[in-house]
């Protein structure tokens, strides 16, 4: 029975291991870049580092696949010592011929804490930055969109491609290359605390469910992500020919589309989507159930002469107007 790396009984993420358990054969860059989406040679991109095995072993690949690296290392400073991890990454950085960054960012106490962290992370990266995420979290993430009640985009998982180069290879095979070249890794204490969703998934769900299952679940999740991807690709073209502000266009679309067409409406430049309810609410609007919503903090649809339009709130009214 394959279980994913790192979650077999008395296991631990131990590197040159293959899922089912056997010592795995020699991983090496050349056997690896088939499988990786990174841009053109010569391109320049800028690689997330922590020194985690995940993230080296793209630091390896980008250089291999001829790109112009940047390693860049973010310090939370959210452990002791985390500064010193840095050092880790300058190191590898230098061996293999890449640029090296340091930033630090501040992420305070409090609740939601990993997802501060990540996204503090993302403000000091450049924007088109490469990360380390692996077909193994490419099946955590399904399943922690899941458990969050997220549509068709969010099973989808993250888009393969310059960003995420390394969805197509597994967790054990990052680390066996690490072993491969001799390169130590630092080990995050956090990706073992059970106080995240992540790491639940990880550690509890993901294994349980291929227990139930009789196989390793991690390429069946990527393969389904990857088939979602396509479908929900298809439908952005397609509501992309409807106008939003236009009620009769709406009215007249098959719900999954004007669902949909209206979710990018209402999302516009934001980094995340509205909630179906304020979704279903402008369809309302739309099909004359009432004649205006609030969609957010003073903000509100309303529907004049068969067109759907923004409107600011004025002080002291919300909610929503009665059809018209």
């Amino acid at each position: 029975m394959d279980l994913p790396q790192g979650d077999r009984p008395g296991g631990g993420a131990g590197a040159g291991v293959s899922p089912g358990g056997s010592r795995a054969p020699v991983v090496t860059a050349d056997t690896l870049l088939g499988a990786c989406t990174f841009p053109p040679v010569g391109s320049p991109l800028t690689c997330a580092v922590s020194g985690g095995p995940d993230s080296l072993a793209l630091l390896v690949l980008a250089t291999a696949a001829g790109c112009e690296v940047t390693a860049v290392h973010v310090d939370h400073g959210l452990r002791p010592g985390s500064a010193a991890e840095a050092d880790v990454v300058a190191g590898a950085a230098a061996r293999l011929g890449a640029r090296f960054e340091a930033v630090r960012v501040e992420v305070g106490a409090g609740p939601n804490l990993e997802a501060r962290a990540r996204a503090a992370r993302r403000g000091a990266l450049a924007p088109g930055s490469a990360t380390g995420h692996t077909m193994d979290d490419q099946a955590e993430t399904v399943f922690v969109n899941l458990l969050r009640g997220a549509g068709l985009d969010g099973l989808a998982g993250m888009v393969p491609g310059p960003l995420h180069p390394l969805l197509g290879i597994r967790r054990w095979q990052t680390h066996a290359l690490c072993e491969a070249l001799g390169l130590d890794p630092v080990q995050d204490p956090s990706n073992d605390d059970r106080r995240f969703v992540r790491n639940r998934v990880r550690h509890e769900l993901l294994p349980l469910a291929c227990a139930i299952a009789g196989r390793d679940l991690v390429p069946v999740l990527a393969r389904q992500a990857a088939l979602l991807a396509d479908e929900a690709g298809l439908l952005e073209e397609l509501a992309a020919e409807i106008d939003p502000g236009d009620a009769s266009a709406l009215r007249s679309a098959p719900d999954a589309l004007a669902r949909r067409a209206t979710r990018r409406w209402l999302r516009g430049p934001r980094p995340h989507p509205p909630d179906l309810a304020a979704v279903e609410r402008v369809l309302a609007v739309a099909r004359g159930q009432m004649g205006a919503t609030d969609v957010a903090p003073g903000v509100r649809v309303r529907r004049s002469r068969g067109s759907l339009s923004w409107a600011p709130i004025s002080a002291g009214s919300s909610g929503s107007v009665g059809a018209q």
